[in-house]
């Protein structure tokens, strides 16, 4: 009588075209990390859309977020707390509602009423995440996993506005 119960059930095929497909970023200790960096509008619609993996820091990215964004104000988190960030801000002609990192030496003012509205964004990601496959994590392959976020954030767009 054969034992089968060591082989695994599935496996690539015998011309070694079925190998694993994987994320751009790879696999951490706890399996996919990635980060998705979002810019929205006023009303809380997304603008613009980035993954990275998630052990990149937020602000590598503050600047190409708000490239070419015409906006009075800019708000955002302690991660996108930087000097170029803020410059960049600045030069653009939009106010800068970033709190003060911690280890900060010098610690900034902001407007804390108006950081209030920061509230949209996360708003924005919990219409993201209700998106079982986005909340979960079910792509392997970075770009499908930002199709389907892409996907997500127009349909909440369009439902919003029919």
């Amino acid at each position: 009588m054969a034992d089968d119960r060591r082989k695994p059930c599935q496996s690539t095929s015998p011309c070694g075209r079925g190998g694993r497909r994987e994320s751009r970023y790879g696999a951490y200790k706890r399996g996919l990390n990635t980060k998705i960096h979002l810019a929205v509008d006023a009303n809380g619609y997304p603008v613009r859309i980035f993954i990275t993996a998630g052990t990149t820091a937020d602000c590598k990215l503050g600047e190409q977020l708000i490239e070419g964004i015409d906006a009075d104000a800019l708000l955002a988190d302690r991660g996108y707390d930087t000097n170029a960030i803020l410059e960049k801000a600045v030069a653009a002609g939009m106010q800068a509602v970033i709190p003060p990192k911690k280890n900060r030496k010098i610690q900034r003012d902001y407007d804390k009423e108006l950081y209030k509205l920061r509230h949209l964004v996360e708003n924005a990601f919990l219409y993201l995440k209700q998106w079982r496959g986005i909340a979960t994590r079910y792509s392997k392959n970075t770009d499908s996993f930002l199709a389907a976020v892409c996907i997500r954030s127009l349909f909440v767009w369009v439902t919003a506005h029919s």
